[in-house]
């Protein structure tokens, strides 16, 4: 087995703002493999590390992947992902493979999905932004067939995200619009429950992480008191052993659980929160880490596989000015996989 990395920048349409960052731009990497016998197919992932927050970044992530591509010069893809500690590496990995074992193809996992059968449900993302920035991105979204957006909140005054709230809530009832926040761990402690219950009046359908992730008592609380429903995500990152999720799950009761594979230790370890989850009676549903059409692809066969039963993560490929083709295709609040 061979193997190569390489960089790519991804350039933003648009600013993407969020309570802990702004981002014009983002690096990923992406990673060939080939067997020495049949160069000319290529297996192809995404190294989707996703700095500010993983774990994994760092001056030396860089040689890091160089000893992965070493190590796959005499090991099979298997002992190597055996090996590997890093989130990004083993979705990365194991998408290459899976595109290898396709014949290097873009499906990668058949279903009714890619036959073209069916489509994935998913919602609408809209960056933070100030008052007015907002609501016309809002407008966009609903325009463009949306019934369920996210909104990104925490980084405008807050008086002004409930303003915000307000008038969608004018325009668009809860059974024309279903709405979903993340705060992104931007709430305090002691400011969270009061902040939840004014959200409650817009008929909200989840909040993402209200507060920074490592509290696990004052998350338990806060989602055992909350008057709308919890749902975990930074929550969940750098939690690998089964015995770790299941405490983690049990600790806190969750309302949803929030999987960004390329974060939470690859497809493996999402399948593993699935099954917990479901166990608990908690819902669930996959969101991209930003990743390239590369990763996306791949997150979206994978979904498919799980038969989601409410709308996905999985609106992202547009946002980029420079991305890889792709077969996944937008119509209105469906993702479809293009058959050529």
């Amino acid at each position: 087995m061979r193997a190569r990395w390489y960089r790519h920048r991804l350039r933003f349409k648009e600013t993407a703002i969020t309570s802990r960052e702004r981002l014009d731009s983002k690096t990923t990497y992406i990673i060939e493999l080939w067997d020495e016998r049949n160069p000319e197919v290529k297996g192809v992932g995404e190294v989707a590390l996703f700095e500010s927050l993983s774990k994994e970044a760092g001056p030396d992530f860089e040689s890091r992947l160089d000893s992965v591509v070493t190590s796959l010069g005499r090991d099979s893809v298997d002992d190597v992902l055996a090996q590997v500690s890093e989130s990004s590496i083993i979705f990365g990995l194991e998408t290459a493979a899976a595109s290898l074992r396709a014949g290097g193809k873009s499906e990668l996992w058949p279903s009714r999905f890619t036959r073209g059968e069916v489509p994935i449900p998913i919602n609408g993302l809209v960056w933070m932004g100030d008052y007015r920035q907002m609501r016309e991105r809002i407008k966009t979204k609903l325009n463009e067939g949306f019934g369920c957006v996210k909104l990104k909140i925490g980084g405008i005054d807050f008086e002004d995200e409930i303003e915000l709230l307000r008038q969608i809530r004018k325009d668009y009832g809860r059974t024309d619009l279903e709405l979903r926040l993340d705060a992104n761990g931007s709430f305090t402690v002691e400011n969270a429950l009061e902040r939840l219950e004014r959200l409650s009046d817009f008929g909200i359908h989840s909040l993402e992480q209200p507060i920074k992730a490592g509290q696990p008592e004052n998350m338990r609380r806060i989602a055992a008191q909350s008057p709308i429903d919890i749902a975990l995500d930074e929550e969940l990152i750098g939690t690998r052993s089964r015995e770790a999720k299941v405490a983690l799950l049990d600790a806190i009761n969750p309302s949803y659980i929030v999987l960004k594979p390329s974060l939470a230790g690859g497809f493996a370890h999402a399948s593993e929160w699935i099954a917990l989850a479901k166990e608990r009676g908690m819902g669930w549903w996959i969101t991209s880490a930003l990743e390239s059409n590369i990763g996306l692809n791949a997150l979206a066969q994978y979904v498919a596989l799980q038969n989601p039963a409410i709308p996905q993560g999985l609106g992202t490929g547009e946002l980029y000015v420079e991305n890889f083709p792709s077969p996944l295709k937008r119509r209105g609040e469906n993702l479809w996989y293009e058959v050529s």
